[in-house]
C-alpha cells in the first residue's frame, strides 16, 4: 500500500462509493420502539394479546382540547373532531371518550342519585332567573334581573325563591371580572354550565382519541399528522372568542416531541462537538494535512460500516443508530495514535516512508488487540434480551475492526501522498512544560503505594454508593419537560380520572368479569375498577324519575330557550342597575357584599363610558362582545339540558358500537380497567400497585407495567451483558498477552473506572435510565482500550522516557478528549435522556483517564517491580 499509494486509495474510494450507494438504497431507520425490550418476555405477550383484541387503543395521539370555559371545549372539540374526521388523507379514525350524542342524551343517568338530585335542586332554584331570561335574552333583560335579585336580597333577606341562580356577591364578581377583560379587549365567556350545575368534576377539557396514519420510514412518523392537528387547531379558533388550547400527547405525541427533541438537541449538540473535535485534532497534531487526513480517513471508514449496517440489519432502531457515534469516538482514536506515532517516528527518521512503516509495525499489533477486546465487550450484548442493544453490539463490535481495517489501509496511503508535516517541539529539556510534565510523571511511581492505599479506600467508598445508584423506569422522566406533550401528560397523571397510568386486563364472560372487579376492588392499592357491566347505569328508574321531575320545573324553556337577541340600547338597563347600587351599598354591612358591589360599579360605569365614546357601528359591534361575554354560553347549555332531560332506560345493547367496541372485543374479551389509588412516581407504590393487581390477574398489562419491567429487563440485560464481556475480555488478554499480572491490570483500572462513574452518578443524583445506560459499553470499550495501549508502553518504556511526553500518552489524552467532546454537548440538551448520557459519558471518560494516567501506573510498579524497572520521569 505504500508502494503504490494512488492504487489503493482510488480502490478505496471507488468502493466507499458503491458502499454509500447500497447503504442509501437499502438502510432504513425504524422508529418503532415497541419490540426493542424483550420482545418475547410474558409482558410484551400480555401487551400483544390486549392490542390485538383492542388495536383502536394503538399508537394513537391524545388531543385535550382546553379552554376557561367548559361550554368552549365542548363547542372547540366538536368543530375539531368534524374536521379531523373528514381528513382521511392523515387519519384513519377519531373518537370522543367522553363526548358523543349517547352520552349528551343519557349522560344525567351516570350521576350519582345524591348528585343528580343536587343538580335538581339547582336548576329549581334557578328556574326564576330561566324563566325571566328567556323572555328577554339580552343585555337588557339580563341586567334588570341583577337589578331585582339585589334589590329582592335586601327587602327579603329570609326569602326562599332565588332570582339568580346563586348568591349574589359571587354572580357580581364573576360579571365585574367579564366586563374587566372585555373592556381590556380580551376575549372571555362566563360559564352558566358552571354557574346553574355547578358540576365540580367539571374542567374545561374535551378529549379526542386520533390514530394518525405513521410513517415509520421517517425519523418523525407522526409529523405529518401533527402538523394536520396544528392547522386544525388554527382553524377553530374564533376571533371573537377565548383562544382554545389543544394540546397533542398520548403515546405518539410523546415520541414525536422526543424524536424532534432529538433531532434539534443532537444536531446542535454534534455541530458544537464536530467544531470542537476540529480544534483538538488541529492542537494535537500541530498540523493541518492530518487533521484532514484524519477525517477523511474516518468518513471512508463509516461509508463502509454503513453499508455492513445495510446487510446485516437493514433497519436501525432508535438505540442502535448509536453505533455511528461510537465509531466516529473510537474511529478518531485509531487515527490518533498513527498519527500521533507517524509524527514522532518523522522526528526520528528522515525518511517518509520508514516512519510509516516503522508506525505501522508498532501501533498496528496494539490497534488490533484494543479493537478485538473492544468489540468482545460490544458482542457480548448480542445474546441480551435487549434487542437495541443486542444489534447496537453487533454493528458498533464489528464496525471497530472495519474502521481499524480502514485506518491501517487508507492512512498510511494517505499520508504517503500529502506532504510530511513540520517537525515541531523544543529540544529535550528546553521545553516550558518538560520539567513539570516530568514531575507529574514521577509521582504515580514515587507514591506509588499512597496511590494505592487512596485507590483502594475510593474504590471501597464506591462499592457502597454503587448498591444506592438510582434506576429510574419512567420513560416520561427522560424526556424535555418543557415539551407540550409531557406538560399534558404529567397534568393528566394529575387527575385521579384522567391519569394514563391504568392497568388492564382481559376476561372471558360476564362472570368472570364481574368476579375479578370484586376481588381487585378489596386490594389496597386499588382506586376502582371500570368494565363494560359499569356502563349500564344503576337506579335508572329513580333516576328518570328526578330527570323527568326537572323538566317539569323548567316548562317550555328547558325544552326551547330562545337564542339571543341583538341588545338596541342596554344603557337604560345599565344606569338603573348603578343607581340601585348606589342606593343599597350603603345599606350593606357584610365586607364581601359591599366589595362586591363597588367592583360591579366601577365596571358598570366604565362600560357606559366606553359605549358614549364609541359611534356606530364600533357601538353594536362592543355590545355584541358583552352580550357574548355574559350570556354567550347560556343558550348552549339550556339546549344541552334539554337533550340530556330525554333520557331512557338504557341496557348494555342500546351501546353504541363505538362504546361498546372499547370494552368488549369482537372475539367476546372484556377489558377491565383499574385505576391506582396512590402517586405512581413513587417506586414503592408503583411497586405495590403492580404486585397485588398480578396476584389476582397475573395476564395484566399497562403502561405501568411495561415501564416496570422493561427496565428491569434492561437492567438484567446489562448485568448479564457486562459480566459476560469482562470474563471474555479477560480471557482474551491473557491469551494474547500470556500474563496474569498484565490481566490483572488491565481489568482492574476498567472495574475501578466503572465504580467510580456509578459513584460519582450517585452523587450528582444522575439515576439510571433506557438512554444513559447505551453509554456503558462505549466507556468499557474506550476503558479497555486505554488500558491496553498505556499497559504496552508502560513494558516498553525506557528509563530515560516521560510516559506524559510519549506518543501513546498523548493519543490517550486526545482521543479520549475528542470522544468526551463528542458526548459532552449532549449533557446540555434540554431532553433529560440525552443529557444524563451526556454527563454519564464525561463522568466515565474522567474516570478512565484517571485510572490510566496515575492508578493503573502505580499498580503496575507494585506488581511488575520484581519482573521490570519501570521508572518514569
Amino acid at each position: 500500500m505504500l508502494g503504490h499509494p494512488f492504487t489503493v486509495l482510488s480502490t478505496m474510494v471507488a468502493l466507499g462509493i458503491l458502499a454509500a450507494h447500497y447503504t442509501v438504497g437499502h438502510l432504513r431507520i425504524d422508529t418503532d420502539t415497541t419490540n426493542l425490550i424483550a420482545p418475547d418476555a410474558p409482558f410484551q405477550q400480555y401487551r400483544r394479546h390486549y392490542e390485538q383484541a383492542f388495536s383502536q387503543d394503538l399508537s394513537t395521539l391524545l388531543l385535550v382540547v382546553e379552554s376557561e370555559t367548559p361550554e368552549l371545549a365542548k363547542s372547540a372539540s366538536r368543530r375539531l373532531l368534524d374536521l379531523l374526521s373528514n381528513d382521511t388523507d392523515h387519519f384513519n379514525s377519531v373518537y370522543t371518550p367522553n363526548d358523543n350524542e349517547f352520552f349528551r342524551q343519557n349522560g344525567l343517568l351516570y350521576l350519582d342519585t345524591d348528585e343528580l338530585q343536587t343538580l335538581s335542586n339547582n336548576l329549581s332554584a334557578a328556574q326564576p332567573f330561566i324563566g325571566r331570561i328567556a323572555q328577554k335574552p339580552n343585555l337588557t333583560g339580563f341586567f334588570s334581573i341583577l337589578e331585582d335579585a339585589l334589590k329582592a336580597t335586601d327587602k327579603a333577606a329570609t326569602e326562599k325563591n332565588q332570582v339568580v341562580p346563586i348568591d349574589w356577591a359571587s354572580l357580581a364578581d364573576k360579571v365585574s371580572l367579564a366586563l374587566h377583560k372585555t373592556l381590556n379587549g380580551e376575549n372571555v365567556l362566563l360559564s352558566w354550565e358552571s354557574l346553574i350545575a355547578e358540576k365540580k368534576r367539571h374542567s374545561g377539557k374535551g378529549f379526542i382519541i386520533v390514530s394518525p396514519k405513521l410513517d415509520h420510514s421517517d425519523i418523525r412518523p407522526a409529523q405529518a399528522a401533527i402538523e394536520a392537528i396544528r392547522k386544525a387547531a388554527a382553524d377553530i379558533q374564533d376571533p371573537g372568542l377565548p383562544a382554545v388550547k389543544v394540546w397533542v400527547t398520548g403515546e405518539v405525541g410523546l415520541e414525536d416531541d422526543e424524536l424532534a427533541g432529538m433531532s434539534s438537541g443532537t444536531f446542535t449538540a454534534s455541530v458544537f462537538s464536530v467544531v470542537l473535535v476540529l480544534l483538538i485534532l488541529l492542537v494535537a497534531y500541530r498540523s493541518v494535512l492530518l487533521t484532514v487526513a484524519t477525517l477523511l480517513t474516518l468518513a471512508l471508514g463509516m461509508l463502509f460500516c454503513g453499508a455492513f449496517a445495510a446487510i446485516a440489519v437493514t433497519e436501525l432502531n432508535l438505540i442502535s443508530v448509536a453505533f455511528a457515534v461510537s465509531n466516529i469516538g473510537l474511529g478518531v482514536e485509531y487515527a490518533i495514535h498513527f498519527c500521533l506515532r507517524y509524527r514522532d517516528n518523522l522526528n526520528a527518521h528522515a525518511d517518509k516512508e520508514l516512519a510509516l512503516r516503522d508506525t505501522f509495525m508498532t501501533v498496528g499489533p496494539s490497534l488490533l488487540l484494543a479493537a478485538g477486546t473492544t468489540s468482545i465487550g460490544l458482542y457480548a450484548f448480542i445474546p441480551t434480551d435487549y434487542k437495541g442493544v443486542a444489534e447496537l453490539g453487533l454493528l458498533a463490535g464489528t464496525s471497530l475492526f472495519i474502521c481499524l481495517l480502514i485506518t491501517l489501509i487508507s492512512l498510511p496511503a494517505l499520508l504517503k501522498i500529502l506532504p510530511a508535516p513540520r517537525k515541531f517541539g523544543l529540544e529535550k529539556g528546553r521545553h516550558p512544560l518538560s520539567d513539570l510534565s516530568r514531575k507529574l510523571a514521577a509521582l504515580p511511581l514515587r507514591y506509588a503505594k499512597a496511590v494505592s492505599v487512596a485507590t483502594l479506600v475510593l474504590a471501597l467508598i464506591s462499592i457502597i454508593l454503587a448498591f444506592n445508584v438510582r434506576i429510574d423506569f419512567n420513560p416520561i422522566d427522560l424526556r424535555d419537560p418543557n415539551t407540550e406533550s409531557v406538560i399534558a401528560f404529567k397534568e393528566l397523571m394529575a387527575d385521579e380520572e384522567t391519569t394514563p397510568l391504568t392497568l388492564n386486563v382481559l376476561t372471558k364472560d360476564e362472570n368472570s368479569t364481574k368476579i375479578l372487579q370484586q376481588k381487585l376492588s378489596a386490594l389496597a392499592s386499588i382506586d376502582k375498577t371500570i368494565s363494560l357491566f359499569d356502563l349500564q347505569p344503576t337506579d335508572q328508574d329513580e333516576k328518570l324519575a328526578v330527570i323527568e321531575e326537572v323538566g317539569l320545573i323548567l316548562g317550555s324553556q328547558g325544552q326551547q330557550f330562545p337564542q339571543l337577541e341583538t341588545d338596541a340600547d342596554p344603557v337604560p338597563g345599565i344606569t338603573r342597575l348603578i343607581k340601585a347600587i348606589d342606593v343599597l351599598l350603603p345599606q350593606k354591612t357584610s365586607d364581601r357584599d359591599r366589595e362586591s358591589l363597588t367592583r360591579l360599579k366601577k365596571e358598570l360605569g366604565e362600560t357606559l363610558t366606553e359605549l358614549e365614546a364609541r359611534p356606530e357601528p364600533s357601538r353594536k359591534s362592543f355590545v355584541e362582545k358583552i352580550q357574548t361575554a355574559l350570556l354567550g354560553t347560556l343558550p348552549p347549555v339550556m339546549k344541552e339540558l334539554s337533550v340530556s332531560l330525554e333520557a331512557r332506560n338504557i341496557s348494555l345493547t342500546d351501546l353504541p358500537p363505538d362504546i361498546r367496541e372499547r370494552w368488549l372485543s369482537k372475539d367476546g374479551l372484556f377489558r377491565v380497567q383499574i385505576f391506582p389509588k396512590k402517586d405512581l412516581n413513587d417506586l414503592a407504590n408503583l411497586k405495590e400497585f403492580i404486585a397485588e393487581v398480578q396476584s389476582v390477574a397475573p395476564e395484566t398489562t399497562g403502561l405501568p407495567i411495561i415501564y416496570w419491567e422493561s427496565m428491569k429487563e434492561v437492567v438484567q440485560a446489562f448485568q448479564q451483558a457486562i459480566v459476560i464481556a469482562l470474563v471474555a475480555i479477560a480471557v482474551v488478554l491473557l491469551a494474547i498477552r500470556r500474563s496474569f499480572p498484565d490481566t490483572a491490570l488491565v481489568m482492574a483500572t476498567l472495574i475501578l473506572a466503572g465504580l467510580f462513574t456509578m459513584a460519582s452518578a450517585v452523587l450528582t443524583d444522575t439515576p439510571i435510565n433506557f438512554a444513559n445506560i447505551i453509554a456503558l459499553p462505549l466507556l468499557l470499550g474506550l476503558g479497555v482500550d486505554n488500558g491496553i495501549h498505556m499497559l504496552v508502553k508502560l513494558h516498553s518504556l525506557s528509563e530515560e522516557e516521560n510516559i506524559y511526553q510519549s506518543s501513546t500518552a498523548r493519543a490517550i489524552f486526545f482521543g479520549a478528549l475528542t470522544t468526551s467532546s463528542s458526548f459532552g454537548g449532549l449533557a446540555f440538551s434540554p431532553h433529560s435522556g440525552i443529557s444524563s448520557m451526556g454527563l454519564i459519558i464525561t463522568m466515565g471518560i474522567f474516570w478512565i483517564m484517571v485510572c490510566t494516567f496515575i492508578i493503573l501506573p502505580a499498580l503496575s510498579k507494585l506488581i511488575l517491580s520484581e519482573k521490570e524497572d519501570i521508572r518514569l520521569r
